[in-house]
């Protein structure tokens, strides 16, 4: 097992530095730079001398080998450098700022999504092909095949039509500060993202759900006289979660990819709202860290879902 943990912590340590230098490179691939983004450049209202003396302080005046080198160098130092929009905030800071707010709307669309994928997919499996199953099965369709960005705007129609609720994108309260208006804040975001990020763990779980239950060793338990719900609980499940804990891994990534949309469509000052605004002014330390911050929670979980592997099913030997 150990291993196996420090081969994949290598691996890790290989993708989150091919997403750095991907970052690197990507922001400089596009036309402007901080310097021009910053003195305005396209409006004519800066020269020339003005350009170059704002390249020079960012140090965009390098050669790009050396400023991928110094890049490299800070980052595996954890320097991150400060902002190029913000001289006065460090990276560390912008990011802190930020990371609360996505934290707090990770975790809702993370609880509301399981909570909902797992119970939907044990009563599709349980209740086959009969009118619950059928409704299920047609709500976790629509589900994955609805862009999250759609859901949302549909349920701010609806809650602005019947004046359900009033939305506050402008307060932007922390849960620990004000509980109420934070969750009536991120209520839609959090379950757009919900439904959307974990419609394919409803639509395996219940697949599996099927084959497990199909199996020599569930029949056997039920001639045994056991409950079903021992059934279906230690024996069924169980089994039937090896392959989900594989789509649960990816639904976290997924997860990350759609709060970026909710997070700009909702005036959430979330990591997501950091990764556009950033890219939009040209703020290369702010983009590049931001990018190696959600690599390495994306490797790591998925390192963490496979160490589970192991930890459900002891047949598994981790080599």
């Amino acid at each position: 097992m150990q291993g196996y943990i420090i081969r994949r912590i290598i691996g890790a340590i290989f993708v989150v530095f091919l997403a750095g230098t991907f970052s690197f490179f990507a922001i400089r691939i596009l036309p402007g730079d901080a310097a021009s983004a910053a003195l305005g450049l396209d409006a004519g209202s800066a020269s020339a001398e003005q350009i170059a003396e704002r390249r020079a302080e960012y140090g965009l005046d390098k050669p790009l080998a050396t400023q991928y080198g110094n890049w490299l160098w800070d980052t595996i130092r954890l320097d991150l450098g400060n902002s190029f929009t913000n001289r006065a905030n460090s990276v560390w800071y912008e990011i802190g700022r930020s990371l609360p707010y996505s934290i707090e709307l990770g975790v809702l669309i993370v609880i509301v999504g399981f909570a909902v994928a797992f119970p939907v997919g044990l009563l599709s499996a349980i209740f086959q092909d009969r009118w619950i199953d059928y409704t299920l099965r047609s709500l976790a369709i629509l589900a994955l095949a609805a862009p999250v960005f759609w859901t949302a705007a549909i349920a701010s129609l609806f809650v602005l039509e019947w004046e359900l609720f009033l939305i506050d994108v402008i307060g932007q309260p922390h849960i620990w500060e004000n509980p109420k208006d934070a969750i009536t804040w991120y209520l839609i975001p959090m379950l757009a993202g919900g439904f959307a990020g974990t419609a394919a763990t409803m639509r395996l779980l219940r697949s599996q759900m099927l084959e497990v239950m199909r199996q020599d060793y569930v029949r056997t338990a039920r001639a045994k006289g056991l409950r079903e719900s021992v059934v279906i609980i230690r024996h069924a499940l169980r089994n039937a979660l090896l392959p989900v804990l594989t789509v649960m891994g990816v639904t976290v990534a997924t997860i990350i990819g759609s709060q970026v949309i909710l997070e700009n469509m909702f005036n959430i000052p979330g990591i997501g709202n950091l990764i556009i605004s950033s890219l939009f002014e040209r703020d290369n330390p702010v983009f590049q860290s931001v990018i190696v911050l959600i690599a390495v929670f994306v490797v790591f979980t998925n390192l963490v879902v496979d160490i589970l592997y192991g930890i459900i099913d002891p047949r598994i030997r981790l080599s």
